[in-house]
């Protein structure tokens, strides 16, 4: 029964779960993250968004199970294995589908329809998309943007423009890094030939990738600049409550600009990383790898700093 529930666990890939943290970027960045309401559906949203992608992850496993026995990675999934049965995992799959699209009901229409959309795009993209080359990308980036924007629909806050284009320059560095470490990775083994892990991983070449990362890379730090000195101060940070005498000056300074040498570090340090044939798997890169992992809490310290202390 351990074996069994820790299978489900492994295939479900909590690691993963990160990446719904995404949700979060409109309360935090408007504000609003000691709303208590704002909050309480924000959280539920990050569920509901974990138990949707999991779904998926359950389906991609049953569906790659004999491609994933090639890969020198892969091959130790629960479903590769044979740990976990396709029978139990569909199982489950359908399990959590139903749940996840009952909490999106209860956060309105607009939610409702997003999460639709995601769960749509996710099983698109293991019946289908992963295997069309560029497409495999646009898909991936998609579904990181999608969490952005469900944020909004739990909400109802916006975020600025600059910033959700960098949200979505992000999203591409990501999905372009995670084909690109997975092509070094495979090229780097003589035992495994790319195409027999993942078809649209013999349509892309290294200069390719290359160059798709470097623009991505470079689209990512300047909308996030643009966005740090062109966004307004929201609100008075709790350090300038009853400080008239600062009000007019400190507060309206781009403050916000102040993160931008942890977003350049994080983004070459990210890039080192996919060029060693470890950037797979984005959430496991931030998690395992010790100088990305502390710029990201420097990085989320300031930013909440600088909203909630300064206001600027």
């Amino acid at each position: 029964m351990d074996k069994f529930l820790f299978a489900l666990l492994k295939t479900a890939r909590p690691r993963q779960w990160l990446k719904n943290v995404a949700v979060f970027t409109t309360i935090l960045f408007m504000g609003q993250l000691f709303q208590e309401d704002l909050f309480k559906k924000t959280c539920i949203a990050f569920v509901a968004f974990c138990l949707l992608s999991s779904s998926s992850y359950f389906i991609n496993d049953i569906l790659d199970a004999a491609k994933d026995r090639k890969h020198p990675f892969k091959k130790f999934r629960p479903i590769a294995s044979r740990l976990l049965s396709p029978t139990n995992a569909f199982a489950s799959s359908m399990i959590m589908l139903g749940v996840g699209i009952l909490l999106s009901f209860t956060l309105g229409r607009p939610f409702f329809l997003l999460a639709l959309i995601f769960v749509a795009l996710q099983y698109s993209y293991s019946f289908v998309f992963k295997h069309r080359s560029v497409i495999d990308i646009l898909a991936i980036t998609a579904a990181y943007f999608l969490r952005v924007y469900a944020g909004e629909a739990a909400t109802g806050y916006h975020i600025s423009i600059w910033l959700s284009l960098a949200a979505l320059s992000l999203a591409l560095f990501l999905a372009v890094g995670k084909r690109r470490a997975e092509l070094t990775l495979l090229v780097g083994s003589k035992e495994v030939v790319p195409k027999d892990t993942r078809e649209a991983l013999s349509r892309y070449s290294e200069k390719l990738l290359d160059a798709l990362t470097s623009m991505f890379a470079t689209s990512t730090f300047i909308t996030y600049a643009f966005y740090t000195f062109l966004e307004k101060p929201l609100n008075r940070g709790f350090f300038f409550q009853g400080h008239e005498l600062f009000t007019q000056t400190l507060p309206d300074r781009k403050w916000m600009m102040a993160t931008i040498p942890f977003v350049l570090f994080g983004i070459m340090r990210y890039m080192q990383l996919i060029y060693e044939g470890k950037g797979e798997s984005p959430e496991q890169v931030l998690t395992s790898d010790l100088p990305l992992l502390t710029t990201v809490i420097l990085w989320g310290m300031t930013v909440f700093l600088i909203v909630y202390g300064i206001g600027g």
